[in-house]
């Protein structure tokens, strides 16, 4: 699997790229299709960011990420 810094992730936020990536534990899952990610944004969260430390926040479980395959690792 591809690894990628975290530069290189906050480059795929929906803004200044059409990519919509984010991380969580370590893996870097591409969002593109996902209509609660358009722009780039999720309620209060950011596409090229990490979101493991807000995921412990968040109303729903880490299962939601199953929906999307991992593109690459978070280096």
């Amino acid at each position: 699997m591809k690894t990628y810094t975290q530069r290189e992730l906050s480059l795929r936020n929906g803004q200044d790229r059409p990519e919509i990536w984010v991380a969580y534990k370590g893996f870097i899952y591409e969002l593109n299709g996902s209509r609660l990610w358009q722009n780039g944004q999720h309620y209060e969260h950011w596409a090229g960011q990490d979101l493991t430390e807000e995921m412990k926040h968040a109303p729903h479980l880490d299962t939601v990420f199953d929906k999307f395959e991992p593109i690459g690792l978070l280096v």
